[in-house]
């Protein structure tokens, strides 16, 4: 399963910059508004040492890192759902993906226009969130309509369907995101399926200046975003764009080393993917063969059978044990052959709950 991500923000905030940097698809960037128009998706691979780590061992045929989808859709603006700029239409793209990426603009830069003639990035947070909370509202009034219809029939699905949607419409009318709204585990299968927007997780990215990358905290638009998001338990990762464009061009010791300089500890794509990972609850295991090395990603708290089914549904409905051994276990070992030996490897069955890091091998039959 690749994690998707939705990349929102005024025209201007360094959204496409951003995009192009983190997966070099090349989507058009420029000073003026709307200049994405149509949505751009480009799949970046999540990077990983261990699966290297892994590679180094094995000595596979091949090696398949686990994948990161991200779409960039038009800037919106203030009025956006009354059809201001380019109208909201463009929202339908970024309803299926599983988190909501917003760039935030923390620098001030007289060569680039901001939207709304000044540098404020909580206004500019307010402008997006309320934008995606009308466009949800929309969709939530028109559901309504049409399950109330069966509700008054006594339909107890309609019924039941009916009362989650009042709730929602409620928050949403006092301008408060789907997400915080308060649903049982039924409940919230009927929220999943009607893909709003704001009751996906949102990360915040604070995209500053090339001088202020390296003492973001520093940064008083920056200090703002962060008290900001932690009334609502939302996490903020700071970026420069302008640097991850010169970083994508880099690997292995020559990016090491650019980012040394620039007293940056990581990269804003490896902080981007591991803040998503933290916030979506997703985790990394491995199935480690001489044909492949293979990364897969899946959630926390899902057991053996759910995770051989990530690879083909037939593992999953033949499932008979996972052979697993835990990444490091592996590693100090050298071989598993030799982790076998040791005792490390381990025989798991259908309750297992699946680690972050194990190496699994699934036995089935069909």
């Amino acid at each position: 399963m690749a994690l998707t991500a939705g990349i929102v923000g005024l025209p201007n905030v360094g959204k496409s910059t951003l995009f192009n940097a983190i997966t070099q698809a090349g989507a058009e960037s420029a000073n003026y508004p709307f200049c994405t128009i149509d949505p751009n998706v480009g799949i970046v691979e999540v990077p990983d040492h261990r699966l290297q780590k892994l590679t180094e061992l094995v000595q596979p045929k091949k090696t398949v890192p686990t994948a990161f989808e991200f779409t960039d859709i038009a800037g919106i603006v203030k009025g956006a759902s009354q059809g201001e700029g380019l109208g909201n239409k463009f929202l339908s793209h970024i309803r299926q993906v599983d988190a909501i990426c917003q760039v935030v603009r923390c620098f001030a830069d007289e060569n680039i226009t901001h939207v709304s003639g000044k540098v404020d990035p909580i206004d500019d947070i307010e402008v997006i969130n309320l934008e995606l909370i009308l466009a949800d509202l929309e969709s939530v009034n028109k559901r309504i309509e049409r399950v109330g219809k069966m509700a008054k029939q006594k339909d107890k699905d309609a019924m039941f369907e009916h009362e989650v949607l009042v709730a929602i419409k409620e928050a949403l009318e006092s301008e408060k995101p789907a997400r915080t709204v308060e649903v049982s585990d039924e409940q919230q299968r009927i929220v999943k399926g009607l893909h709003l927007l704001t009751a996906k997780p949102m990360l915040y990215v604070a995209n500053v200046s090339e001088d202020e990358v390296a003492n973001a905290d520093d940064n008083e638009y920056v200090q703002k975003v962060r008290e900001y998001a932690a009334n609502e338990n939302a996490e903020v990762i700071v970026i420069c764009a302008k640097i991850e464009e010169e970083i994508a061009e880099l690997e292995g010791e020559e990016k090491e080393m650019f980012l040394s300089e620039l007293g940056i500890e990581e990269s804003g794509l490896d902080q981007l993917i591991r803040a998503s990972y933290s916030l979506l609850g997703l985790a990394t295991y491995f199935t480690a063969g001489v044909q492949e090395v293979r990364a897969w990603t899946f959630r926390r708290g899902i057991k053996a059978p759910q995770c051989a089914g990530i690879i083909h549904s037939d593992f999953e409905r033949g499932f008979i044990r996972a052979e697993t051994v835990a990444y490091d276990d592996l590693l100090a070992a050298g071989s598993h052959t030799a982790a076998k030996e040791a005792g490390k490897v381990r025989l798991e069955g259908k309750d297992y709950v699946v680690q972050d890091g194990d190496v699994i091998h699934f036995r089935f039959n069909v």
